[in-house]
């Protein structure tokens, strides 16, 4: 079962014991009512197997055969590769009795390179207000500020803050010194510890993460770290393509650089460590008990951890990037140099890509086939050496083959020829 599948189970055996009703069931499942219902039904009659799909791992029904694929394109390619996808669905049931969808073909010609998609047009038409969403840890919003939060006593440092959509409740707040992708991850990591998993996260997929900032310092490619994050933790996340799509957060800051910056000033806190400590004991229960607002339904959505999220959430709040091991079994990751070691608990080979994680405290962990290999961190830049070792693995290799193995057959023949030929 994958986590996804793992979480709904654990909310489906929470909907049969009775804790939750029928509609957080379904919210927090992210399905209608009435597929909570069927789910349920399948897990008290068949158990953890209920929550898997019965069509994993099963062809579609409807899929195009392979050959009729290969037909068509060789057509296209030939004769219509200046049609659009409508005019050379005409042509293929038409002319060579070929029978495909437009929107199938679309699909294709595009993976053929014969087809370039027309970008969206702007949507011109009236908005109106989003309404909130109904209940507590449906979704939050959450974004960094750059600004002089301690005016002139202190350096320019960014603030991360969530809000919830639905009572507009501050949930967390932390200064640090930029929006880094290690900054946005101890955020995080501290959040669904002590409130568990939102259903969603709405964040700016401009501002928030392509920061061109002199102190935004290892902003580049966070969008594609934090997703995976998400993923892991079963989250979703919502991007909005302008800052008036999360206009709450937005806000919020508006209201923060006026009366956090004054609350500063007035307590004399001119440092990171006794601002936070501040902004949890005290100006978040301020905030929340004038600001916010009764949500329509009554509830938490937030999601506790499962005892797999615990064990692997150091592993999931970690930067992970892939390195080859070379020849002389050492890796690179940034200008570090580790070598592994001989005896290791499964098979490593030359070029092997492993997964370097590097956690939030500053450990680095290698895994290969979800096994963490043993290592050393080398002081310089090993010199190049020949290995006699082609692999290394948990156990030495004792087998040989025996003298009449065919490996050896070829051997023998060429011995006795020898052996005769000596004689004579």
């Amino acid at each position: 079962m994958t986590q996804k599948e793992l979480s709904r189970y654990e909310i489906i055996q929470n909907l049969i014991k009775k804790k939750i009703n029928g509609t957080t069931a379904s919210k927090q499942i992210g399905l209608s009512i009435r597929q909570t219902k069927r789910i349920k039904a399948k897990v008290v009659k068949q158990g953890p197997k209920g929550i898997i799909h019965a069509n994993r791992d099963k062809p579609g029904n409807h899929r195009i055969p392979e050959q009729k694929i290969k037909q068509a394109e060789q057509i296209i390619r030939k004769r219509y590769f200046d049609f659009g996808p409508t005019f050379a669905t005409e042509k293929l049931e038409t002319n060579h009795q070929i029978k495909i969808s437009k929107e199938a073909l679309r699909h294709l010609m595009i993976q053929w390179k014969l087809w370039q998609p027309k970008p969206r047009k702007q949507n011109k038409e009236y908005r109106s207000w989003r309404p909130r969403k109904e209940q507590y840890g449906e979704m939050i919003q959450f974004d960094g500020s750059y600004h002089q939060w301690f005016e002139n006593r202190a350096p320019e440092c960014c603030l991360l803050a969530a809000i919830d959509d639905a009572s507009g409740k501050l949930t967390k707040l932390k200064f640090g010194q930029n929006e880094s992708v290690l900054a946005v991850f101890k955020f995080w990591k501290e959040y669904v510890q002590s409130q568990g998993k939102p259903i969603s996260i709405y964040l700016d997929k401009y501002s928030t993460y392509k920061i061109n900032h002199k102190s935004a310092l290892d902003n580049e490619n966070l969008l594609t770290k934090f997703q995976r994050v998400v993923r892991d933790l079963d989250i979703r996340l919502i991007t909005a393509n302008s800052a008036q799509g999360k206009g709450r957060v937005e806000r919020l800051f508006g209201t923060l650089q006026d009366r956090l910056v004054k609350e500063l000033r007035l307590r004399g806190i001119s440092d990171i460590d006794r601002a936070n400590e501040f902004l949890e004991q005290e100006f978040i229960p301020m905030f929340n008990q004038k600001f916010s607002v009764l949500a329509q339904k009554k509830g938490n959505l937030h999601r506790k951890l499962t005892k797999i999220d615990k064990e692997n959430l150091d592993r999931i709040f970690s930067i992970q990037e892939n390195r080859v091991v070379n020849n002389d079994f050492t890796i690179r990751y940034k200008i570090k140099w580790f070598q592994l070691d001989e005896k290791q608990p499964c098979l490593v080979l030359r070029k092997d890509k492993v997964l370097v994680e590097q956690r939030l405290n500053g450990q680095i962990f290698i895994s290969l086939r979800n096994e963490y290999l043993n290592y050393t961190e080398l002081a310089d830049r090993p010199e190049k050496v020949k290995m006699k070792i082609t692999a290394l693995s948990g156990s030495k290799q004792e087998w040989k083959p025996p003298a009449d193995h065919p490996w050896r057959k070829a051997f023998l023949v060429e011995k006795a020829r020898k052996q005769a030929v000596s004689v004579n």
